[in-house]
């Protein structure tokens, strides 16, 4: 089938790839029909790894997905072909500790998709169990079907943090994480969301939210809009959503006296300082969050009813045979674009 081909850094092919042959019993073969283009993506285009994921070898890129069952295994009984489906990227080993316990994002052994050495999805089709497959409700469209996956890591992080009803939250970054992060703070019970970036155009598609303020860095002084919008408390929660090593150092400022700071950002070189007296002088506590666990279902309810609207961050979709130029354009944050999908 056709894939799209990550071959070296800043090399891309659309290319006849031998892949997703073999149907299992508890399978679903699904047949690709959107995918976004994520973060870590573009990490690994630009940058040939992320932290200790390095690749290696040609690898299929793509893991927000969404797409149409063809083909069921003989054990499945929940899906059916015909079914409008989202896909959860990564698979556990069933009998994990990790897995038993019900933390299965942390299994050493858990494949991703698009993550070295693991294929992607951006091809033709996928098989893929149905155990971490879901059926869209009618309302939901497939390109909101492709917007589950980054949305449950701002869900997670939302779990992590232990909102309090009426907390008020920053975010920093204001790229489709830090916004997705804001949304599910919001739907966790957050009254307000600070919200900040260098980049006018992404901010502004967050005015069409009610109760997220956006902050140009370039403008405002983050710390002195923290103090007013907080009353000069700090935030309840800070999200850290860049990676940026500069702005995971200074996060600790803006955080309220037993606040709570969580890292979902990832640096590119896996490491960051952090000033742990700052963090200790307010007993701020620290939460780390590693993609998300149970996190697909709510999701898409929280779609469904129209709680989380998703369609105003899809900034652009390409057909596939303009794949490469869908990442040119993905990997260009001057052109303003926020989530950039494909669609098959």
């Amino acid at each position: 089938m056709k894939a799209l081909v990550l071959k070296g850094t800043e090399e891309l092919a659309i290319e006849e790839m031998d892949i997703y042959r073999n149907l299992g019993d508890d399978d679903v073969r699904v047949a690709v029909k959107q995918v976004g283009i994520c973060g870590s993506d573009i990490h690994y285009y630009l940058h040939g790894g992320i932290g200790d994921y390095i690749v290696r070898e040609p690898m299929v890129l793509g893991h927000e997905a969404s797409g149409i069952v063809t083909e069921t295994g003989r054990n499945v009984t929940r899906l059916k072909a015909g079914d409008r489906v989202c896909m959860e990227p990564g698979v556990p080993t069933p009998n994990s500790r990790e897995t038993r316990k019900g933390i299965y994002n942390l299994d050493p052994d858990l494949t991703f998709w698009a993550t070295p050495p693991v294929h992607g999805c951006l091809c033709e089709s996928v098989v893929h169990p149905e155990q971490f497959t879901y059926r869209l409700p009618e309302n939901v469209s497939l390109e909101e079907g492709a917007m589950v996956e980054p949305l449950a890591i701002g869900m997670q992080a939302a779990s992590r943090a232990g909102i309090k009803p009426g907390d008020i939250a920053l975010v920093t970054g204001c790229g489709t994480i830090g916004i997705v992060t804001a949304l599910a703070a919001l739907a966790g019970g957050c009254s307000k969301v600070i919200i900040s970036d260098i980049l006018a155009d992404k901010l502004k598609i967050t005015e069409s939210y009610q109760s997220i303020i956006p902050v140009n860095l370039q403008q405002e002084d983050l710390g002195t809009v923290v103090q007013k919008v907080t009353g000069g408390w700090g935030a309840d929660i800070v999200f850290e959503t860049t990676g940026s090593g500069a702005v995971i150092s200074t996060v600790h400022q803006y955080a309220a006296p037993r606040g709570c700071i969580v890292l979902i950002g990832i640096p590119a070189s896996g490491k960051a300082e952090i000033s742990i007296t700052g963090l200790q002088a307010k007993e701020i506590r620290l939460e780390t969050i590693f993609r998300y666990v149970h996190m697909y279902e709510r999701t898409i309810e929280l779609i469904s009813s129209g709680s989380i609207d998703v369609k105003p961050l899809i900034s652009k979709i390409y057909p596939f045979e303009k794949s490469i130029e869908a990442y040119e354009a993905a990997a260009n944050p001057e052109r303003g674009l926020l989530k950039v999908q494909i669609s098959l």
